[in-house]
């Protein structure tokens, strides 16, 4: 299990670390193209590649409804915390953006700063608490629901379960991506985001019209057209394209954190992400008398880190990028301390 972790971590490490390095020479805006570039081609096509590669049986049968669960259980402890730290949080002055609270912070501990120059650095205030900014409230139920099966899952979990089982957690991770994080995903990160004060047919609109929702029906109804080999093998592996690109824009948006400020953003997203809902999906698959390796499958998915789809929905609607990025972190370490509870438990 330790050769298998290491694997998986060290191609995540690199390509982080140089998205990390190359943020301080690209152009400010390059982070929001290449997270649009992803969104409109990039996942649409690893999508489609895994689709056309995926066999289905009466078998796995369980595997969307317990899929779908897990999101609406994920999306009603995240609201419930969300309504809670709304509550709870300290209100912040009127008029303080919630992007304005680490600056104030930096500049009430300056102790070189006068009276008067103090009450120069505070921005005269009109808005809404730190929890009310909607931006923020999108990306923290998207960082608590939706978890990186396809990038880190499908490149873990298959060493960790017997071979027969791999279909459970390819239509896994398809079936949360599709109808999860760019279905259910894109209609929070359009409500939240840029489209928030936009009619209700607009969300309607923005889940027709994603991408990689096109790409799954397609892959799925071209599964017996045979395609030239060439082209099928460029298919496949454009999915280790996909992967390093992603990874990258992660690197660049971690970049962006300003330490302990940023991080604590995404403690209670991580903390749902990676303990309720594979605890929730465990007890439910024991409930359905599942196999036990069936059932590790499932908990193991429903437990992968925050999705780096999140940071992707960010870009593309303007979302609370540094929110999603602190969870990712998080999230992430939070897994090598659970992947041994889960295979102990289930």
């Amino acid at each position: 299990m330790t050769d298998s972790l290491v694997g998986a971590y060290l191609p995540l490490f690199f390509w982080v670390g140089a998205g990390m390095l190359l943020c301080r020479w690209l152009p400010d805006r390059f982070p929001q193209f290449l997270g649009r570039s992803l969104y409109w081609l990039g996942v649409p096509l690893e999508i489609f590649a895994l689709t056309r590669q995926a066999h289905w049986s009466a078998a796995i049968a369980w595997v969307p409804p317990i899929t779908v669960f897990a999101i609406g259980m994920g999306l009603l402890a995240a609201a419930i915390i969300l309504q809670g730290l709304r509550r709870g949080y300290p209100q912040l002055p009127p008029g303080l953006c919630s992007s304005e609270v680490v600056h104030l912070d930096q500049t009430l501990q300056d102790p070189s700063l006068s009276w008067s120059e103090l009450g120069k650095s505070i921005p005269a205030v009109s808005s809404p608490p730190h929890w009310e900014d909607r931006p923020r409230q999108g990306s923290f139920l998207l960082a608590s629901i939706f978890g990186n099966t396809g990038f880190v899952g499908l490149a873990i979990v298959p060493t960790l379960v017997n071979d027969s089982y791999l279909g459970w957690l390819v239509l896994y991770s398809i079936t949360q991506n599709v109808l999860g994080t760019y279905g259910i995903g894109v209609f929070l990160a359009s409500y939240f985001g840029r489209a928030s004060q936009a009619p209700g047919w607009i969300q309607l609109r923005d889940v027709l019209t994603v991408p990689s929702l096109w790409a799954f029906m397609v892959g799925s109804f071209t599964q017996s057209i045979e395609l030239p080999m060439p082209l099928e093998n460029s298919l496949q592996g454009s999915v280790w394209v996909v992967i390093p690109t992603a990874l990258v824009l992660m690197g660049m948006r971690l970049s962006q954190l300003q330490g302990w400020q940023s991080l604590r953003l995404g403690i209670a997203p991580s903390l749902i992400k990676g303990l309720v809902l594979p605890g929730v999906v465990g007890v439910a698959a024991t409930l359905l008398h599942l196999l036990p390796e069936a059932r590790l499958a499932l908990v193991l998915m429903a437990g992968m880190p925050t999705a780096f789809a999140g940071l992707i929905l960010a870009e593309e609607y303007e979302l609370d990028r540094e929110l999603i990025a602190s969870s990712i972190v998080l999230s992430s370490a939070l897994l090598i301390l659970t992947l041994p509870l889960w295979l102990l438990v289930f």
